[in-house]
């Protein structure tokens, strides 16, 4: 998801199509998801034929009934994007549910692909116990792959492999760090392909001892999921990790939303459109907060954004979405987003931003 996104937001040329829509995961349901997409192919065809020549419109509805044909319905999950343009032809799924719409723009809508990654938890969980460690990577409550060699790793140097040295409790401390010691290194050399945060599943005395020779402690949630849990399937352990996960996700997104009301007090919010585009335009922006499910038509006169109904986002000069554009103007300042529930900005019409001084 993230390389589809980092490929299509900095696309810009005329007629970029996108189509949002929900989908479903199980049958009957997924077999009314064919027919909807062609309901959105036909209004796609139907605003190029007024927008553009025929012989574009062609070409382009000809891209986009070709991409839908490659798409097999049954292994939908909760929402289809399609992205077409002269160039580009491609469909992602995602695991969270959209508003449904068909966006034609110089480029292409990317915010529920940004929302999407916000949305997922993808983490690496390290399942410890004193004779072995086994690593896990999951994507929020499914498994995406159990790690092979150098995994599960075997403490050879186990103390109750070896009762002599072990007799004393120095000793069996300075064995039980070195074996965590070797695994945090191992965990870390995974980490830097593909740098996931690591959530543990082990008992109390061991996620405090394998902080103690964590290299990279602030990689590692805060907190942790407790009891040994080595004996059972990958699958159980994640299922249950999630809950976790979810646990620390509300509260980092209350986190940002205490953020978003320091920065009121301290004067440095903005909730005024063209204020904030003004300032996404300087780089001002550090972070825009936005309701979920708010979208804006808009034209742009004299550099100032003016809204329109619905009724107008067929016509050539209209932004079917505002937020989206500025969502992905601001990524490129280096900033960032946060996706709130529907009802909590709304002192801010759902769309405010802070600056960064």
């Amino acid at each position: 998801m993230k390389t589809t996104l980092k490929k299509l937001k900095d696309i810009s040329s005329e007629n970029c199509i996108t189509i949002i829509m929900n989908s479903h995961r199980t049958k009957p349901d997924y077999l009314k998801d064919e027919l909807i997409l062609k309901n959105h192919i036909k209004e796609v065809e139907t605003r190029l034929l007024a927008d553009t020549t025929k012989k574009d419109a062609t070409t382009l509805i000809d891209k986009l009934h070709a991409l839908a044909r490659e798409i097999d319905h049954s292994r939908n999950l909760d929402s289809l994007l399609l992205f077409v343009n002269h160039d580009v032809a491609e469909y992602t799924r995602l695991p969270i549910k959209v508003v449904d719409r068909v966006i034609i723009d110089n480029t292409f809508a990317t915010r529920d692909l940004v929302r999407s990654i916000h949305a997922e938890s993808n983490y690496y969980l390290l399942v410890l116990s004193q004779d072995k460690a086994r690593l896990i990577e999951a994507l929020n409550d499914k498994v995406v792959k159990e790690f092979g060699s150098p995994f599960p790793m075997e403490n050879e140097q186990s103390f109750t492999k070896n009762k002599t040295q072990a007799a004393a409790a120095s000793r069996q401390s300075s064995l039980i760090g070195e074996f965590f010691n070797r695994v945090d290194k191992e965990v870390n050399s995974i980490r830097k392909q593909n740098p996931l945060p690591v959530l543990i599943s082990t008992v109390e005395e061991n996620y405090s001892e394998y902080l103690k020779v964590a290299d990279e402690k602030q990689s590692i949630y805060d907190t942790y999921l407790n009891k040994n849990r080595m004996a059972e399937k990958d699958h159980a352990i994640v299922s249950e990790a999630y809950r976790i996960i979810e646990t620390y996700n509300i509260k980092r997104n209350n986190d940002r939303k205490a953020e978003l009301l320091k920065a009121v007090s301290e004067n440095k919010f903005l909730s005024d459109t063209n204020e904030i585009w003004r300032a996404i335009s300087q780089g001002k922006i550090q972070t825009l907060f936005i309701e979920q499910g708010l979208f804006q038509p808009a034209i742009l006169e004299n550099d100032k954004i003016v809204y329109v109904s619905e009724d107008q986002r067929a016509d050539k000069d209209v932004i079917d979405d505002i937020y989206d554009e500025m969502i992905e103007m601001n990524m490129d300042f280096g900033g960032d987003v946060v996706f709130l529930p529907k009802g909590e900005l709304d002192k801010f019409n759902g769309f405010g931003a802070v600056t960064r001084y």
